[in-house]
């Protein structure tokens, strides 16, 4: 079975919100580690061809003042009304990669 770009993109993109090491994920999933790495490569290299340069890595968070919840994170994103409730608050990378899946988002 030929797998395609798009396949490898939804694992390049699951490694790094996971934000695990790419051999880790590769073993857990079965896929050769060689070929992750490829596909990193070659899709960093298409993304930046292909996207404008952001102006910033940041991501603009607001946080609301309310009552403070035990072992909870609650995410509101202002686009559509997502609401996230976590029991950690993730990595800030996930985060950036959210924020910037989202549609309206920088």
């Amino acid at each position: 079975m030929k797998m395609g770009m798009e396949f490898w993109a939804a694992h390049v993109e699951a490694v790094k919100l996971e934000a695990i090491p790419a051999s880790e994920y590769a073993k857990r999933h079965g896929l050769a580690v060689k070929s992750l790495y490829y596909w990193r490569r070659k899709l960093r290299g298409l993304s930046k061809a292909n996207t404008p340069v952001p102006s910033s890595k940041f991501v603009a968070l607001r946080i609301a003042p309310g009552e403070a919840r035990q072992n909870n994170v609650t995410l509101e994103l202002s686009s559509g009304g997502l609401c996230l409730e976590m029991s950690l608050l993730p990595p800030p990378e996930w985060l950036a990669a959210l924020a910037h899946a989202l549609p309206g988002t920088r």
